[in-house]
């Protein structure tokens, strides 16, 4: 990778922390990048090319798919959308067969669907796919979206020095903050330090940006998918506590509907997400996806969960790895905002074998109570677990176990307080009669 040493910031201060009031929890949307990659050819690839096409077609179908109202918000446009060269004003540049009405039109459709508008661009000189970047020219490139009414913007970290880092994004947030307009602010800052071995400062992290990823690109894969999660997992007493209401650890977007995951391993994804507090952003063909993994994505009790107020990161509190991977099991817990619990049993199983096993309540890293359980993903009926017993489930090979423990006494609390509201309503109508 080729490294600039030297940043641009026209002195700016980098003391002053992002207020956007924006991404109160995860956000939720969808990008690019994942499925469309960097297709350009719009000959060849008439429905997959990055364009203003596909752009407005997938604005269609998450509204009237049902995806805007189970809150994705956000359409971005990752990397690959520039001209290789800046116009004679300086300025950045979308393709012009591609995008042939301007990015000012594609903003003004998307608007028109309820939508927010996300943008990519690369805090080097080039962005990751040799478009392009900001450097040398950020407060014209921000005027420039600023312009152009978007809502997002995703700053990746490609030909940059990663020392630069803790000095160039925080300045580029506050930036975006002069311009007056809510812009939420995507950082690849520690996704840049981690392998280098520079340990990122995650505290002026979250003080500048909505969101970061943290590690690797995620790719389409079973393989990937896991090394993401026990990444995460392994380094989770250093990153969640830095997570919270405006600012949120990025595992990287959702395969879900894709080629890679099973219907199981998505299920997975989707519920360490939500355990993880991540971003939910999803990068699929949402006009060719299969009813079962729509079904996955549309999950409003899990998507319930991914968007709880309290916004406290959940944990992996529990993993058994036996001979290789294929004995791994593992439980995710996420303490709710309602004194409930959502609780992921993972299994990393490969070999075509169903995992059984019960739990205790130690080993669930759950308080000792009677709870009433709810599975997320509906295979289950309810069930009721007191607080002398264990835990039983059996869980498919790659694939997960997702409940919500509600304890019994705030059921209890719940129904008497309908019960009392109903009792008000009634005594108020039988006295006005």
């Amino acid at each position: 990778m080729l490294l600039v040493t030297c940043l641009v910031l026209v002195g700016v201060s980098s003391t002053l922390g992002l207020d956007n009031g924006l991404a109160k929890t995860p956000p939720m949307g969808w990008l690019t990048w994942e499925r469309f990659r960097c297709i350009t050819d719009c000959k060849k690839y008439p429905d997959e090319c990055i364009s203003e096409n596909l752009i407005k077609r997938t604005a269609d179908f998450m509204v009237s798919e049902g995806y805007l109202d189970a809150g994705y918000e956000y359409l971005g446009i990752d990397d690959c959308w520039l001209e290789k060269k800046r116009g004679p004003d300086g300025r950045i540049v979308p393709d012009k067969e591609r995008f042939p009405n301007g990015m000012k039109a594609v903003a003004d459709y998307i608007h028109s669907k309820g939508l927010k508008f996300g943008m990519y661009e690369d805090y080097g000189n080039l962005t990751c796919a040799g478009y392009p970047g900001v450097l040398g020219n950020e407060r014209l490139d921000i005027q420039t979206f600023v312009d152009w009414e978007i809502d997002y913007l995703k700053l990746d970290g490609c030909y940059i020095d990663p020392m630069a880092m803790d000095e160039g994004y925080p300045a580029f947030g506050k930036m975006l903050n002069e311009t007056g307009r809510q812009i939420l602010y995507s950082c690849s800052w520690p996704a840049y330090q981690e392998p280098e071995n520079i340990h990122p400062n995650y505290e002026s992290i979250a003080e500048h940006c909505n969101l970061w990823r943290n590690w690797d690109d995620i790719e389409d894969s079973w393989s990937s998918l896991t090394s993401i999660m026990n990444w995460f997992g392994d380094n989770q007493d250093r990153l969640a506590k830095h997570a919270g209401p405006g600012h949120w650890n990025d595992p990287d977007m959702l395969l879900i509907g894709n080629f890679g995951l099973t219907i199981d391993q998505a299920r997975v994804q989707m519920a360490v997400w939500a355990v993880l507090a991540a971003p939910l952003l999803m990068s699929t063909d949402l006009t060719t996806i299969r009813p079962e993994f729509k079904e996955i994505l549309l999950n409003k009790d899990i998507i319930a969960v991914n968007q709880d107020p309290m916004g406290k990161q959940g944990l992996r509190v529990w993993k058994k790895t036996g001979r290789g991977s294929r004995a791994r099991l593992e439980i995710w817990n996420r303490e709710l905002h309602d004194d409930s619990f959502a609780l992921a049993f993972v299994s990393q199983r490969d070999d075509g074998i169903p995992y059984a096993a019960e739990f205790s309540f130690e080993e669930m890293s759950l308080p000792q109570a009677d709870y009433e359980v709810y599975d997320l993903y509906k295979d289950e009926k309810q069930r009721y677990l007191k607080s002398n017993e264990d835990f039983g489930v059996r869980i498919n090979p790659s694939g997960v176990k997702f409940y919500k423990f509600v304890p019994k006494s705030k059921v209890e609390k719940s129904h008497s307080s309908r019960v009392a509201t109903i009792d008000a309503v009634v005594n108020a109508v039988l006295n006005k009669d």
